[in-house]
This record gives C-alpha cells, sequence and structure tokens, in this order.
C-alpha cells in the first residue's frame, strides 16, 4: 500500500468535533464524477495528481480514499464497515487551474463526507509499529556537515552472477524522514509505519546494503536482513512494538455514493478506446539478446526481444500460453516496440498509470499490425480447485470486522519468516471468505496459479487466514529462481508440487493442506481461451 505522510496542519484539525466538518463553508471541487472501480484482485489505486484544472483517483478503496485526503498512513485508517477496503472507486474531479494541493486534499474531503456521508473522528489507539531506536546507545552514522538530497537507491552491477542487493545513498537525512522512508523503501521487511524513537535530531550521511527479503533464504548466513543491516553499518535498531498512536476512526459511512449531476456527462464524456498516440512495431534484431519491458515518466513505452505470443498474453491479461490458442510461429517470433503512450515532458506531469488502459493500447496495436482476428471460448485445461477437508483448520472471523488481507504477520503477531527464511510468501487475512480467498490465490501466487482458483470447499462466511508458504523460485524441483512455472506446471501453475524441501520450504498446495486443512488440486475444467482464428505473420508496415 502506498503510504502517505501527514501534510496538513493537524492543529486546525483538532480544534474542530468531527474531521471536515468547520465552521465556515468548506472548500469543495466544481463537479465531481463518482464510480465504482475495478472489482479485480490485481488492481491497485492509482493517481492522485491535480493538473490542469483535474484530479483523478482510480481504483481506489475508502481506505485509500480516506488516507488520501487526510495525508495519513492507511494503517492509521481503523473501524469501519467490512468492504472499506474491499469495494474500490474511481474520483475524477474538476477545480480552479490555481488550486494548490492542500486545498485539493480538503475538496477531496468535502467529497467524502458529501457523496459518501463519511464522518470521521481522531482518536489515540494502541497499534503495532515499528520502533527505531539507537542499539547500545551508539549510532554509527557521520552528522552531515549541510542540507543533503536524502536518500537515493544505488544503481548495483547487473553481472549474471552477481546477488541482487539494494543499496541507498543517504545525504542530509534526519532519523524522523529515514523512519518514514523505510515502509516504501523496504516494504518486504516492514509491514507497518516507522516510529522514531532515536532522540537524534541532527542530519545525517550514510549508507546501507540491504538484500530483498526473498534472497535470504538462498543466500544463507550471508544474506543481510534489513534489522542486521541497520544494527550493524548503521548502529540502529528496528523493533515491532504495540504502541498507543494517533488514528482516524471511521465512525459511519455510506457504501452507495449519491448520485452524479446529470452535467458530469458533460463535462466528463466517455474517453474514446486507449490506444498509443504513436507507435513504431518492428522484428527484433537477431543479434539482439534477453528481453525487456518498461515505460518511462514521459510516456514512452519501450519494448525489446519480446515473443509476440507474449506480447498476447500481456495485451489480454493471461498468465499461461496455454490460455491462447496461436500458431506455433507465435512462441519465437520476437518483436520490438516503440510507442508513446501519453504526451508528458516531465515526471511531474505523468497522468494515472492504468494498467488496464495500457493492456488496451497494446490489445489494439497487436490487432492492427498482426491483422488479428479473435474469439474467446470455453476449453478444457488444468487449473486448481480449493476443497475442504474433513476437519478444516479455520478460524471464523468476528462478522463485523474489516476484509482485508496484508503481506506479513497480523499486529502484535511473531513473523514465522524470521525463523524459516526459505517459507519468505506469509499472508494474513481478516474477515475472508473462501471464494475472495480463492480469488486471490492467482495475484498472490502467480508463479503456482495461473488460472483463477475455483472455490468449491462449500464453508459459508468469513475467516481469519494466514498462510506462510515458500515462493516457486526458491521451492526445489519447482521453478527456477525467475519464478516461472516450468513446462510440467500446466496452465495452473505448480504441478504436482506438494513435498517439503529439506531447506525448510513448502509449496503452497501444501501448506495450504497442512496450516488450513483445505486442497488445492488440479483438475480439468471449462476456462475461457483467446483463440486466434487469423493473424498475419508479417506486421503491416509503421
Amino acid at each position: 500500500m502506498l503510504r502517505i505522510v501527514v501534510g496538513l496542519a493537524l492543529a486546525a484539525l483538532l480544534s474542530i468535533p468531527a474531521l471536515g466538518q468547520t465552521a465556515a463553508t468548506p472548500p469543495s471541487f466544481d463537479i465531481a464524477d463518482v464510480h465504482e472501480g475495478s472489482r479485480s484482485p490485481t488492481v491497485g489505486m492509482t493517481g492522485g495528481q491535480f493538473r490542469n484544472g483535474r484530479y483523478e483517483l482510480h481504483n481506489a478503496t475508502m481506505v485509500d480514499l480516506i488516507r488520501t485526503a487526510y495525508s495519513i498512513d492507511a494503517e492509521k485508517v481503523v473501524g469501519g464497515p467490512t468492504w472499506l477496503e474491499l469495494d474500490r472507486f474511481t474520483v475524477i474531479a474538476k477545480a480552479p487551474q490555481s488550486t494548490a494541493l492542500p486545498t485539493v486534499k480538503l475538496m477531496l474531503q468535502s467529497l467524502l463526507a458529501e457523496r459518501f456521508k463519511l464522518a470521521v473522528h481522531q482518536d489515540t489507539k494502541t497499534m503495532s509499529t515499528f520502533v527505531l531506536t539507537v542499539a547500545g546507545g551508539t549510532h554509527k552514522m557521520k552528522v552531515a556537515a549541510g542540507p543533503g538530497v536524502g536518500c537515493q537507491p544505488q544503481p548495483q552491477p547487473s553481472a549474471p552472477d552477481a546477488v541482487p542487493i539494494q543499496v541507498g545513498v543517504c545525504r542530509g537525512i534526519t532519523m524522523a524522514s529515514f523512519a518514514d522512508l523505510l515502509p516504501r523503501a523496504f516494504g518486504g521487511y516492514v509491514t507497518s509505519p516507522v516510529t522514531d524513537q532515536t532522540d537524534l535530531k541532527d542530519a545525517y550521511d550514510f549508507e546501507i546494503r540491504v538484500h530483498p527479503r526473498g534472497l535470504l533464504a538462498q543466500l544463507g548466513s550471508d544474506g543481510i536482513s534489513l534489522f542486521d543491516a541497520l544494527e550493524k553499518q548503521l548502529g540502529l535498531k528496528l523493533e515491532q512494538k504495540q504502541l498507543p498512536l494517533t488514528a482516524f476512526v471511521v465512525d459511519s459511512v455510506s457504501r452507495t455514493p449519491t448520485a452524479n449531476s446529470p452535467e458530469v456527462a458533460k463535462v466528463f464524456p466517455p474517453p474514446p478506446a486507449p490506444e498509443f498516440e504513436v507507435a513504431t512495431l518492428k522484428p527484433t534484431d537477431p543479434a539482439t539478446t534477453g528481453q525487456r519491458a518498461q515505460i518511462q515518466p514521459t510516456g514512452l513505452v519501450n519494448v525489446s526481444g519480446m515473443p509476440l505470443k507474449l506480447l498476447m498474453r500481456l495485451a489480454w491479461d493471461l498468465n499461461h500460453d496455454d490460455l491462447i490458442d496461436a500458431p506455433k510461429w507465435t512462441e519465437n517470433a520476437r518483436f520490438d516496440i516503440v510507442a508513446r503512450a501519453f504526451a508528458a515532458t516531465a515526471q511531474i506531469d505523468m497522468p494515472p498509470i492504468e494498467i488496464d488502459s495500457l493492456r488496451q493500447m497494446l490489445r489494439t496495436l497487436l490487432i492492427e499490425r498482426f491483422q488479428m482476428k479473435t474469439h474467446f471460448e470455453d476449453r478444457q485445461v488444468s487449473a486448481y480447485t480449493l476443497s475442504a477437508s474433513e476437519k478444516p483448520r479455520l478460524t471464523k472471523a468476528d462478522p463485523s470486522s474489516r476484509t482485508r488481507c496484508i503481506e506479513g504477520p497480523a499486529p502484535g503477531a511473531p513473523d514465522p519468516r524470521t525463523r524459516f527464511p526459505s517459507r519468505n510468501r506469509l499472508i494474513t487475512c481478516q474477515n475472508m471468505t473462501m471464494p475472495q480467498f480463492a480469488e486471490r490465490l492467482l495475484p498472490w501466487a502467480n508463479g503456482y496459479v495461473q488460472v483463477p482458483v475455483l472455490d468449491k470447499t462449500g464453508l459459508e462466511g468469513g475467516y481469519d487466514i494466514t498462510i506462510n508458504f515458500s515462493a516457486i523460485g526458491i521451492f526445489q524441483g519447482g521453478a527456477g529462481r525467475g519464478g516461472d512455472a516450468g513446462p510440467a506446471a500446466g496452465a495452473g501453475g505448480g504441478g504436482a508440487l506438494a513435498a517439503s524441501d529439506p531447506n525448510g520450504a513448502i509449496s503452497l498446495p501444501e501448506a495450504i493442506d497442512k496450516q488450513l486443512g483445505l486442497k488445492l488440486e488440479m483438475q480439468k475444467r471449462p476456462v475461457p481461451v483467446l483463440v486466434i482464428d487469423s493473424i498475419s505473420e508479417k506486421p503491416v508496415d509503421n
């Protein structure tokens, strides 16, 4: 989750009984379109920029909307109904071009109060937080001689045998700012806000070297965890504790926003179908090795050495080649694409990047250049089915609690990954139904699961679920370190992975069996497959 640091003046807010309600008329948008966002569990919030009098937030949960409007950490939004982190909304609004961003956020507060009847208040709650202190009373950092630029990542050599490591170079950064940065820079380790209790007031210069959490099992004693790096390199200590913190409590909110003004359709007409502003597509030079795809802040898209079938998978959001019925030559024919998704001159001008729009742009390009005709039809494909054993090991949830899942342990709970680094994936869910759990297995573990899982447990109601397993690249006998499920996996991914590895690794199916008392098994069932009716081997000239 994105974390936004408090930037509004809380002193003014504390003087009123309910946030977003003032004696004077609060600022509001000229007009706003509020509608339902994507229901896909793979889609997250994008947007938040205000440009040319237009403000956009796409696919934001109510927690996203609150944290954005009030400039707070998502973890500090507490209470509220079960759907607060489940339903997604898109907000597109207009305001005078000269409006400052803090005022835009006040306008968003007004919109939430008016359209969703949101009422929140501040309170002190005991919450899980990481605490940063000085280890042993003495740190190892150098006091900065003057103002600096904060922390910047330092790119490392990409030699084939090089082990990836994160290197941060920090100049003139305070410990308060460093504590705010840690969850964003090291999210694999830090799953909640960090409270600075170092009592250090100076700014410092230092470097920090950390291996990604997912590589610790592979590296063994040579691995450098964030906690070790902080203590041995900087003389700091990071621990998870329960502390009283200021929280925003949701008193009430409507699940359905009030209707849009009839003028919305005139002010925000439906946009045309997404397509690249300009694009070139050509066969890859045979001397080119490897493949890459990137989108730059200026809106430039660069693709190199990409097989056509993989481009189809990206364009139609299909997770396995078996979900595409295409000529054999598409697997090996490689192409380069240089395209502009939108016009921008600098990162600050970059519009919200919506993956669905980018997929549609690529889809349009492929259909046009290769003169493709396609349709979907159900085919029998091997895919995972989730079922229940006679005695599931599941904990019934409080039905009034929010439906949510996080990567990492529950607040205040120990992290089993510390004891078993090879089991590097830890998913903790609250008040999750079995259909919701099955639906989320695809984005959580797409090395194993490459077709949506079918729920056949027959279990009703919500459950609190914790599942700890090894990424497919770690599990011996599965895929390589790249995370591909391998040829034996089939369209469902994971193949017959079922036995524990001697290094303590455990596959997803076995973890679901042993930890939850459920079964994740491959079965043949009808799945929509993209059928290529016709396609030209030579693309249309640019």
